[in-house]
C-alpha cells in the first residue's frame, strides 16, 4: 500500500540522515606540506580516501598498491580532486616478502623521509589460499606483510620524527584468538576465524610496537574505521550473489559507513596533536 511505501521511505531517509549527521568527523585542519605519507592499498576504498585527504592537506603521498594499473587510475582521480601532483604510485604486494623488500629499497632510494605510514591494505574472509611465501593469506597480508614493511621502515620513521604509524584495525579482533599451534590454519580453516586472528594480530602488534618505540618519537595506533562499504568484503556471499546486488546491497548501503566516513578515525590517529604522546601510543581507537 501507499502507506507502507511511505513508512519504508521515511525510515530509510532517517537512517541515511542519521549516518550522515551523527558519524563523527575529524575537524583538525593540519597542513602537511613537506610531509611524506605512505598508504598501502591506496587504489580503492579507505586507502584511496586517505590518499585524497592527505593530498588535500599538501602531503607528498605514496600510494603503495599491488595492481599498478588500478593505482595509476586512482592516482589520476586523487590529483584531479586535490590539485596536488605530489602523489606517486609504487608497486607493493603484501603477499610477497620479496615485493615488500623491493618496495622499501625503491622507497629509500627516492625518499629521504616518511612521516606517516598507513597500514591499510587487507583481505577479508577469502577462500583458503597461501601467500607467495606459504602463509595463510589473511594472516600473511593483514599481519605478516605489514609487520615486515613497518620494521623495514622503522629507521626512516625514527629519522623523520615525530612520525606516526596507523594500523587499520577492526572490531573483529574482539572475536579473534591467536592459534599458535596452527597459525596457518593447516589443520582446519575458517574464513572468519582466520580473519579475526589477523585483526587481533594487528592490535597486539600495535601495542607491542609502541613499547619498542618508546622514546623514539614514533607513535603507533590501531584505528578501527567501523563497518565500511568497500571492496574488502568481495569474498563474502552477500557481495557476490545476484539477489544481493538487487536488494541487499542498496539496503545495506544506508547502514554502512562510506570510505569518507570511515577514514575519520584514521585521520584522527595520524594527525591529532592530542594523540602525539606516549600515553596514547599503542592504543586502539574506534
Amino acid at each position: 500500500s501507499i502507506l507502507f511505501i511511505f513508512v519504508i521511505i521515511t525510515s530509510l531517509s532517517k537512517a541515511f540522515l542519521y549516518r550522515e549527521i551523527f558519524c563523527e568527523k575529524y575537524t583538525g585542519n593540519e597542513k602537511l606540506d613537506g610531509k611524506t605519507v605512505v598508504i598501502t592499498g591506496a587504489n580503492t576504498g579507505l586507502g584511496k580516501e586517505a590518499a585524497i585527504q592527505f593530498a588535500s592537506r599538501g602531503a607528498r603521498v605514496v600510494m603503495a598498491c599491488r595492481d599498478l594499473d588500478k593505482c595509476h587510475k586512482a592516482r589520476v582521480d586523487v590529483v584531479l580532486r586535490t590539485g596536488n601532483k605530489q602523489v606517486k604510485c609504487s608497486q607493493l604486494d603484501l603477499a610477497s616478502l620479496k615485493s615488500i623488500n623491493e618496495f622499501v629499497d625503491r622507497f629509500k632510494q627516492k625518499e629521504k623521509n616518511i612521516h606517516i605510514l598507513i597500514n591499510n591494505a587487507g583481505v577479508m574472509r577469502c577462500p583458503k589460499t597461501l601467500t607467495e611465501d606459504g602463509f595463510e593469506m589473511q594472516i600473511g597480508v593483514n599481519h605478516f606483510g605489514h609487520f615486515l614493511l613497518t620494521n623495514l621502515l622503522i629507521d626512516l620513521l625514527k629519522a623523520s620524527k615525530p612520525s606516526r604509524i596507523v594500523n587499520v584495525a577492526s572490531r573483529a579482533h574482539y572475536r579473534g584468538t591467536i592459534n599458535f599451534d596452527d597459525i596457518n590454519s593447516d589443520k582446519s580453516y575458517s574464513e572468519s576465524k582466520a580473519y579475526n586472528q589477523s585483526k587481533l594480530a594487528n592490535v597486539l602488534f600495535t601495542r607491542e610496537l609502541a613499547k619498542k618505540l618508546k622514546g623514539s618519537g614514533v607513535f603507533v595506533y590501531a584505528a578501527d574505521p567501523g563497518i565500511v562499504n568497500t571492496e574488502i568484503g568481495r569474498h563474502m556471499g552477500y557481495y557476490k550473489s545476484y539477489f544481493s546486488s538487487l536488494f541487499a546491497k542498496p539496503f545495506l548501503w544506508l547502514f554502512l559507513r562510506s570510505p569518507k566516513q570511515g577514514v575519520q578515525t584514521i585521520l584522527y590517529c595520524a594527525l591529532s596533536e592530542q594523540l602525539a604522546s606516549e600515553e596514547f601510543s599503542g592504543k586502539y581507537f574506534s
